[in-house]
């Protein structure tokens, strides 16, 4: 506990004497020698990540009241709790959640609005659903974003598309219907293809990939709930579950990213190289990608951006307050995340009243486009 306390109280403050903190390390280094710096600041984020859970140190923590989903039960329990949820205090400080909407960073924000979050998206009985923030993570020089969505007034659901998981006859497959676009809030990526996921879909009652034991897994419950985890443990297949969709194993556990996340970067999925995606080109590590995860309270987390170590990743989902975590799909092509804001409250959703979260090659008109073949989530109002 004591330990706990310590690490708590190492990230609120800021200490001269103890040299520049890992946040600066990154930043200030890089325009000397940028992969002596990165690697650097990794090997530190490592060392810092593997101590312990990031509580009290995190981007998001939902307001409190909001209660969380209960996986194994196969339905979420929805608090009845006065208050909205909202994301709370920042990356430093554990000041009333819920109430703080600038997020303090150690070592200084590195670009002004940096971990502020702002609401995004049409809002639900009156309150955000969404919010949304960008960081530039510890050993990069990229700017991350990262979505944090109230599943109290969200209901999710998944896509399927002809590529990945294949197929015809989805009812639910781009583009988005129209009776479907009145209540969309915002849409994200799916996984990899099938043959590199490593894992199962299952889905409108069509199970064309065995869902596989040990795999990372994002969970759908006919009530609209949502959730993360390992298959198997963590979830598993009970009276309620419409949809699984899985990729890899978990970055993320526990709260803190898993020994796989901070191992072997090649487990994490085949990247392209600097400047092409061509088979002859060298893949790099640092790579657009993007992931979700759950927290402690329900609420789902998305992050992506360019440039991200899969260590990075897992730090801005664990940071977003996520308690188990995974990635999603990678590459400059397939990561995105919009949300969608018609100007009337029962306007649909369309490619103009949308934005993306990043300056990614997708874009909110993704999820309307008929040759659309890859899955992805949708986040509608309740």
């Amino acid at each position: 506990m004591a330990a706990s306390a310590a690490a708590a109280a190492s990230c609120r403050r800021e200490s001269p004497r103890r040299g520049p903190t890992l946040w600066s390390v990154s930043r200030t280094s890089t325009r000397h020698s940028r992969r002596p710096a990165r690697a650097l600041a990794l090997a530190a984020l490592a060392v810092i990540l593997a101590a312990g859970p990031l509580a009290g140190c995190t981007l998001a923590g939902p307001r409190a009241g909001m209660a969380a989903a209960h996986p194994k039960g196969g339905a979420s329990a929805h608090s009845a709790a006065a208050g909205r949820g909202r994301p709370g205090t920042g990356l430093a400080g554990n000041g009333a959640a819920g109430n703080a909407t600038a997020l303090p960073l150690p070592g200084g924000p590195a670009f002004r609005g940096e971990g502020t979050w702002r609401p995004v998206g049409r809002r639900v009985h009156g309150a955000p659903a969404v919010y949304e923030a960008e960081v530039i993570p510890p050993g990069g020089s990229q700017r991350a974003g990262i979505a944090w969505m109230d599943t109290r007034l969200l209901a999710a659901r998944l896509y399927s598309g002809s590529e990945s998981p294949g197929g015809t006859g989805w009812h639910y497959s781009a583009p988005v219907a129209s009776a479907q676009a009145v209540t969309l809030v915002a849409a994200f990526n799916g996984g990899f293809q099938m043959k590199d996921a490593r894992g199962g879909y299952f889905a409108e009652g069509r199970n064309p990939y065995p869902l596989a034991r040990g795999a990372a897994s994002l969970v759908f419950y006919a009530s609209g709930a949502v959730t993360v985890g390992t298959w198997g443990a963590d979830v598993r297949q009970v009276r309620g579950v419409v949809a699984v969709r899985q990729n890899l194993t978990l970055l993320v556990s526990g709260g803190r990213p898993t020994a796989a996340a901070r191992g072997d970067w090649h487990h994490w999925g085949n990247t392209c190289g600097v400047t092409s995606c061509a088979a002859w080109v060298p893949e790099v590590e640092h790579q657009w990608r993007s992931g979700v995860g759950v927290t402690a309270s329900g609420a789902l987390v998305y992050a992506l951006g360019p440039g991200l170590a899969p260590l990075q990743l897992a730090w801005l989902l664990a940071r977003a307050g996520a308690l188990r975590g995974m990635e999603l799909d990678i590459n400059p092509e397939w990561p995105v995340f919009a949300a969608y804001g018609p100007a009337a409250a029962a306007g649909r959703a369309t490619p103009v009243n949308g934005r993306r979260l990043l300056a990614t090659v997708q874009g909110p008109g993704t999820f309307f486009e008929r040759q659309w073949a890859r899955d992805f989530i949708t986040m509608s109002a309740r």
